[in-house]
């Protein structure tokens, strides 16, 4: 990984102008999660956001930059072999010694306090609709204060997997220009826990039977959200690929291009198979193939090729597409918003695809589909069991699934005292049915 060089007044203007889309991406977001899931639970879905991102940004402000930190910066490390090793930042809290003045590291922690925002509402998505507001809170915290810094420290701040080109040979080491390992899949990962831990919703799974549709009750807000993710992603993987990857500005026409198809390929892809099995496309599978091919091309934005970017997103589109089938019929994962499906394949994915296609200026790097695999093994073997540990250990402290009575009479109800459409919404008690 190549830090980005000091930048000029102007390069620093378009860093800061991108860098400022990225919230768009949140927005779009919390509407995919909110439209996904129950009218009786949309207001408190939205509230969840702002507050996960709200705490999310005052935690990594308060510790996680000082885990983070910055390519190049003060870090802590171990000899092992004969090599030299970083594993973690040595940087001071809430930003001291940090000068916000446009340097690339302080433009890095600006793009950081969205990034981790981002991270932090994934999980939401899974948890729908029986998620307590203060134990989403909760577990927000605990991804922007360890589990976060610390791998993107590993990925983007000069950490073991970035060096793996330099002590091991493997390519240019782990490389995710727009955070599909940091971001993306750590938050499905986190998604998958959530799911696991809360359990799936009265009604949907029940015993021997095929799992229950319990179908989003707004599929405009669903695509809408996908509008706004597009604007926020073709932020974050620009200000990404300058920042983290030491892309040149002109790349930004590259990597928009990139993000575009693939969000593109991936939508087409999901609409293709739903209508050749269903008869007709399915408008959230739909929404979920556009995310999923933005998650997918982040990694290897600013260096593959435009083709390469199409089939990234095409074969991101398929994935989650089967991915979200298998996880509720197969396995038993109620994800209302397709979290794990989008976010935690589709980033796998695209760090794998990185390695495959690694653009012309990288062809014959030797090694680099191994370094991404190792960056994958450590998600698998370690991100998940680290961030299923925490939050199962936070439910046994504080329970974060909503009470019996919580759950039949809506979240809004219960931990609002109102609800999103009160004049023209009646609720059902059949989990078959729109509520």
């Amino acid at each position: 990984m190549t830090p980005a060089p000091a930048l000029s007044e102007s390069a620093m203007a378009l860093c800061i102008l991108l860098i400022v889309l990225v919230p768009f991406a949140g927005a779009g977001r919390a509407l995919i999660n909110t439209g996904l899931g129950r009218s009786r639970s949309a207001a408190h879905s939205m509230v969840a956001s702002l507050c996960v991102m709200a705490v999310a940004a005052v935690v990594y402000f308060a510790c996680g930059f000082a885990w983070e930190g910055f390519a190049g910066r003060p870090a802590h490390v171990f000899t092992l072999a004969g090599k030299t090793w970083n594993w973690i930042a040595a940087e001071p809290l809430f930003f001291r010694g940090l000068k916000l003045d446009g340097s690339p590291a302080s433009l890095a922690a600006l793009l950081q306090l969205f990034g981790v925002g981002l991270a932090a509402l994934i999980p939401l998505g899974s948890g729908a609709d029986r998620w307590r507001l203060g134990a989403s809170c909760a577990c927000a915290a605990l991804l922007a204060g360890w589990t976060y810094p610390l791998f993107a420290h590993w990925v983007w701040g000069g950490g073991w997997l970035a060096q793996l080109g330099v002590n091991y040979g493997l390519g240019r080491g782990f490389v995710d220009a727009g955070g599909a390992s940091s971001i993306q899949a750590l938050g499905g990962l986190t998604a998958l826990s959530i799911a696991w831990i809360l359990g799936s919703r009265r009604g949907k799974h029940a015993l021997g039977g095929m799992p229950a549709a319990i179908p989003g009750h707004n599929a405009v807000l669903v695509l809408f959200g996908c509008m706004l993710a597009w604007v926020g992603w073709l932020g974050l993987n620009s200000a990404g690929a300058i920042l983290f990857t030491g892309a040149e500005f002109g790349r930004v026409a590259l990597v928009a291009v990139n993000t575009t198809l693939a969000a593109a390929g991936a939508c087409l892809a999901a609409a293709a198979i739903t209508r050749a099995r269903f008869g007709k496309p399915d408008a959230s599978l739909c929404a979920n193939g556009w995310v999923s091919g933005l998650v997918a091309v982040s990694a290897a934005c600013a260096f593959a090729d435009p083709a390469e970017a199409l089939i990234i997103g095409l074969a991101a589109g398929a994935l989650t597409t089967f991915a979200v089938e298998l996880l509720e019929s197969r396995l038993a994962v109620d994800d209302p918003g397709g979290a794990v499906s989008v976010h935690a394949v589709g980033g796998l994915w695209g760090v794998l695809a990185a390695g495959l296609f690694t653009g012309p200026s990288a062809r014959g790097a030797s090694g680099q589909w191994l370094a991404q695999l190792v960056g994958i093994a450590t998600l698998l073997g370690f991100v998940l069991p680290l961030t299923y540990g925490l939050n199962w250990l936070l439910n046994r402290f504080y329970p974060m699934r909503v009470a019996r009575e919580g759950e039949r009479q809506g979240m809004d109800l219960h931990e609002l005292g109102a609800g999103a459409y009160p004049e023209f919404i009646t609720h059902s008690e059949d989990p078959s049915l729109p509520s």
